[in-house]
């Protein structure tokens, strides 16, 4: 993943900030970031999963990031 997005670099494409944070310390934001991410975002909850990745994207657009 770090050598893709090198390679982005290079080539002046956008890198999302996503990819950034995930590759910067993968043993913290990679794997296991992913890991707690994919169990809020899809484990059980009174929420749908619509409602869950709703309130992301609101939070994110509130934070002004890229979601």
């Amino acid at each position: 993943m770090r050598l893709k997005k090198i390679e982005q670099v290079r080539r002046d494409e956008p890198v999302s900030d996503i990819r950034r944070t995930l590759s910067y310390r993968p043993e913290m934001f990679g794997q296991p970031f992913s890991a707690y991410l994919e169990a809020v975002l899809r484990g059980p909850s009174e929420w749908s999963v619509g409602e869950r990745e709703l309130f992301a994207a609101f939070v994110s657009r509130t934070n002004q990031c890229t979601y």
